[in-house]
């Protein structure tokens, strides 16, 4: 038998080695690259350009302000409007999506006939365009020939300036997000329902305890961890606002979101300024506060779920 030379299984073994140290950084390093170039680079040069004042209509070009652009952000009443607005919309689309999608998936969990169509079909208003789902929606909150208008006239409701309020405005705008998107995380919650064990509602059944006890004491508490990230998923989606308002109220005033402001978002605040007014230091400005303030909401957002499933 020939032996193999020693230099020979040195370079393999060195090779192992090497292949078992660095392949693992080799094969993760795809998603950091482009994360890098896609997410953290255009997140570090948004902070760059908030620092400056670059206005596309100043002929001066750009140059460093530093904070100067927070500091009239923070005393800008529009600013402080907007994010008001923000948050109220946020409030009123993720606990109902929330709550919607748990009371769809526990119906599209029983055994009834056709289920399968119905579980394609609460996916359907999220694959639909949302410039689609946002005119629409306009036209059935317009005050003078809306779908709505009629059916609480028929109720001798009157009819409502949905645009006019900022009460009303944030419903009818809240009712387009909870369409869209309840299907989406009702979906995630049967899937995560599904991957219960039968056993534990059997035993239930035989202690005695009911559907609505089973969905409370079972089902809910099992889905703490779906229940966070949808919340989270639903904050992250919710903060940034944009399509929505700008089409409630299309015109040359849509980027004001109303007359009055009254449904304008941090998001469209921040389109009225980068996009209308070209003033890009402001607008990333809004942009970086808007980042840090989804942040700060979303940690909240998870506090408050896990401790309502805590208790």
């Amino acid at each position: 038998m020939a032996l193999i030379d020693p230099p020979v299984v040195d370079r393999a073994a060195r090779r192992h080695r090497w292949d078992t140290k660095f392949a693992p950084y080799g094969y993760v390093a795809p998603y950091f690259l482009i994360f890098g170039v896609f997410g953290l680079f255009p997140l570090l040069y948004t902070i760059w350009v908030s620092l400056q004042h670059r206005n596309l209509l100043d002929e001066g070009g750009a140059y460093l302000v530093w904070f100067d652009n927070y500091s009239a952000l923070f005393a800008d009443p529009y600013f402080w409007n907007s994010m008001g607005n923000t948050l109220s919309l946020w409030l009123l689309t993720t606990v109902p999506q929330i709550l919607f999608a748990l009371g769809i998936a526990a119906l599209l969990n029983r055994k009834v006939r056709t289920r399968t169509l119905f579980r394609m079909g609460v996916i359907l208003p999220n694959i639909t365009s949302v410039a689609a789902v946002t005119i629409i929606f306009a036209q059935l909150f317009g005050r003078d020939f809306g779908l709505v208008n009629w059916v609480l006239d028929l109720f001798g409701a009157g009819q409502i300036d949905w645009q006019a309020g900022t009460a009303t405005s944030h419903v009818a705008i809240a009712v387009m997000v909870v369409w869209r998107w309840t299907g989406y995380h009702a979906l995630i919650f049967l899937a995560s329902m599904q991957a219960i064990s039968p056993s534990l509602y059997e035993a239930a059944t035989l202690d005695g305890a009911n559907g609505w006890q089973q969905f409370w004491r079972i089902t809910v508490p099992l889905l703490r961890p779906q229940i966070i990230f949808t919340t989270i998923i639903a904050t992250t989606g919710n903060m940034r606002l944009l399509a929505e308002p700008l089409l409630f109220n299309p015109g040359a005033a849509a980027a004001t979101g109303g007359s009055d402001r009254q449904f304008q978002t941090a998001a469209l605040y921040l389109y009225e300024q980068g996009f209308t007014k070209y003033d890009f230091g402001y607008s990333s400005a809004i942009a970086v506060v808007l980042a840090i303030a989804t942040v700060i909401v979303a940690g909240f957002g998870y506090l408050v779920t896990k401790r309502i499933q805590t208790e």
